[in-house]
């Protein structure tokens, strides 16, 4: 049942409502223009200084209020795209429609698709002190950025000069008890290869295998969990099958590189004297497979069915060099940090694999706070993709955002959280792609902090926000911009 118009009426009711008027807004990645419209409408409408730079990041800027002259000025950012993913038996179509919300409890979720609350709920609270006329704040720099979440494309490009700030706040990580001081860098990594294709043998059967019901999440927050990876899962099952007749026809699984996989299927072909052996063999390993991913995927299942028979299938050499290329490239944690216990340093996700017509490609994001590791981990899927006879493209690189904690503004935030909530801030790095360190390559003395409400489930159609966390929330960025120093 969409909820928008209720939950526009939560409290703090200044990022509800434009909350729920940003979700209205058709914002997935690399198709902003909506949003990016919105945003300029509404800075506009303030009558405050807005305006475009050439990539398509909107800043507006706000001046003190009365009292608050002497104090530095503070950018604000969050970035205006959010993933697109939502259930296979969702109708919903991202470019067009707007997001279906309700309330579950004590949380904020939607319905049959990712919400938005990553980054959708910092975007909505700058709105809100944009547009108040009651909240005390020294002069702020407002930085929407673009297409975050597929390349960091609007952080890449941002031009120095436009802020003047000397801190930046950005309201982008998922935790209420948390102060983030650094994240990880990432790189993409694409390899592609041909194959010929031929009619599949006589005396054949074809089945649909489909991998299903996986949690997924965010192929850097929740990559230490050891969630399954549809894509690996797959291709375990036609590992097993490999020189007993095994043809692939197609393969589509997974999705955006920032997201871990939660679907993934292939249509085979199987000779019939051997088909009721294999898949007999495939189901039991199935079943092997749902015991080993019971704690992380309760909900994993595995679809078998008879269809049609292809009209064509992949050349013997290039389907054995798929598999074992897919089986022999590393997935998940690749080395945790020696200098932040419970850290994950380095991971790839392998986040897409798709066969069809001939063509081939998988799609990986790796990460790493740690440039050499990012480069070692880089290198090494390089070489198990090439000696499969892969082209790889390596690109989208970005770097990661090493820790301050001696800055002014961590010493403030963390003071002050102790004040307010009784107890000390959890002081962190993560291992998402945060957009500071970019922001930073182009600012290198702006003192930076990322903090945000609790969001769990983020780049999945699990994802929810936390009604209270918000709260929280907002009552920590206003005191924050109370407390910040004098210039």
């Amino acid at each position: 049942m969409n909820q928008n118009k209720k939950i526009a009426q939560l409290e703090p009711q200044e990022i509800w409502a434009n909350f729920v008027a940003l979700n209205e807004v058709p914002r997935p990645s690399k198709k902003e223009e909506k949003v990016r419209k919105f945003m300029l409408d509404f800075g506009n409408k303030l009558g405050l200084e807005t305006f475009e730079d050439e990539i398509g990041n909107v800043i507006i800027k706000k001046p003190a209020t009365p009292g608050m002259e002497h104090k530095t000025t503070i950018a604000l950012q969050s970035h205006l795209d959010m993933v697109p993913q939502k259930n296979n038996d969702k109708v919903h179509d991202f470019e067009k429609d707007s997001i279906d919300m309700l309330i579950d409890g004590d949380w904020v979720t939607a319905d049959g698709t990712t919400l938005g609350a990553d980054n959708g709920i910092g975007v909505a609270a700058i709105m809100g002190l944009l547009a108040s006329k009651d909240i005390p704040h020294p002069a702020l720099e407002a930085l929407f950025t673009i297409d975050e979440e597929t390349g960091m494309t609007g952080a890449q490009h941002l031009k120095e000069g436009i802020l003047d700030a000397s801190i930046m706040l950005n309201l982008d990580t998922e935790e209420d008890d948390e102060i983030d001081i650094g994240c990880a860098g990432g790189i993409d990594i694409t390899a592609t290869r041909t194959y010929k294709q031929k009619a599949p043998q006589k005396n054949s059967i074809a089945y649909k295998i489909t991998v299903k019901g996986l949690t997924g999440g965010h192929s850097g927050m929740d990559i230490h969990l050891y969630r399954g990876n549809a894509n690996k899962i797959l291709n375990r099952l036609l590992y097993a099958m490999l020189g007993k007749g095994l043809q692939i026809s197609e393969i589509h699984g997974g999705g955006l590189r920032n997201a871990i996989p939660r679907e993934a299927s292939a249509v085979i072909v199987l000779p019939m004297d051997k088909e009721a052996a294999l898949s007999c063999q495939i189901k039991k390993l199935s079943e092997t497979i749902k015991v080993e991913q019971s704690a992380q995927d309760p909900d994993l299942n595995f679809v078998f069915e008879e269809v049609a028979m292809p009209e064509n299938v992949m050349d013997e050499e290039a389907q054995e060099k798929l598999i074992k290329s897919v089986y022999a490239a590393h997935n998940g944690v690749y080395r945790m940090s020696p200098d932040m216990e419970g850290l994950v340093e380095t991971s790839n996700n392998v986040a897409s694999v798709n066969v069809a017509d001939g063509k081939i490609e998988i799609d990986n994001l790796t990460r790493s706070s740690v440039e050499s590791t990012k480069t070692d981990l880089s290198n090494a899927l390089k070489c198990t993709y090439e000696l499969g006879g892969f082209n790889v493209v390596m690109d989208g690189s970005y770097p990661g955002w090493k820790p301050n904690p001696k800055a002014k503004i961590l010493e403030i935030m963390t003071d002050l959280y102790g004040k307010l909530y009784n107890e000390a801030p959890k002081v962190v790095a993560c291992h998402a792609g945060l957009e500071c360190g970019i922001i930073k390559s182009h600012y290198p003395d702006m003192e930076m902090i990322s903090f945000g409400p609790t969001i769990q489930g983020a780049h999945s159609p699990d994802e929810r926000v936390n009604i209270e966390s918000v709260k929280k929330f907002w009552a920590y960025l206003k005191e924050t911009l109370k407390n910040v120093p004098d210039k």
